[in-house]
C-alpha cells in the first residue's frame, strides 16, 4: 500500500467513531468504541510500520531517535521520507481520537450536557489539544454541577 492510501485510509478509519461520538453518544457501539479504543490502536500499528519499517523497507534510513532532541532534529525528521510524516500524522489522528474519547467518557461521568461536549470534540477533531484545553475549561465551569443543561 502506498503511503498516499495509509493517508487516505487513516483519515477515513477515524471518522466513523467521531460520528458517532457527537451524534450517537449514549449507543452502545459508541460507548464500547471510545472505551475500549480499538481504532487508536489500529492507528497504533499503522505508526509503528510507518515510523519504524516503511522507511527501511524503502530503501531509507532507519529513525534516528537522537533528532526527537532538538527541534531541529525532528524539522529534518519530517523533511525526510514521506513515511515518516505518515507516521507523524496517524500520531495525530490516534491521540486526537483518544482525547475526544476521554471528553465524551469524562463528561458522560460528570452529567455535563452533550450539547456542551460536542464544541470541544470538534475543536479537538480539527485542532486536537485546543479542545482538550476547550474542555478542561468547560469543566473548570461546568463539571462540578449534578446535571448541565444545553
Amino acid at each position: 500500500m502506498t503511503p498516499e492510501t495509509a493517508f487516505s485510509y487513516a483519515n477515513l478509519l477515524v471518522l466513523p467513531q467521531w460520528v458517532c461520538m457527537i451524534v450517537a453518544p449514549r449507543w452502545r457501539v459508541t460507548q464500547m468504541l471510545a472505551r475500549m479504543l480499538p481504532i487508536p490502536m489500529i492507528l497504533g500499528g499503522l505508526y509503528v510500520y510507518y515510523l519504524l519499517i516503511a522507511p527501511v523497507a524503502s530503501g531509507g534510513p532507519a529513525v534516528d531517535f537522537q533528532s526527537f532532541g532538538s527541534l531541529a532534529g525532528v524539522q529534518a525528521l519530517f523533511k525526510g521520507q514521506k513515511e515518516v510524516v505518515l507516521g507523524g500524522w496517524i500520531h495525530y489522528l490516534a491521540f486526537d481520537l483518544v482525547a475526544g474519547s476521554y471528553i465524551l467518557r469524562d463528561g458522560q461521568a460528570q452529567n455535563i450536557a452533550h450539547g456542551w461536549l460536542i464544541p470541544c470534540m470538534l475543536l479537538c477533531f480539527m485542532l486536537g489539544p485546543s479542545g482538550l484545553l476547550g474542555y478542561g475549561l468547560l469543566r473548570l465551569f461546568l463539571g462540578n454541577r449534578s446535571e448541565t443543561k444545553f
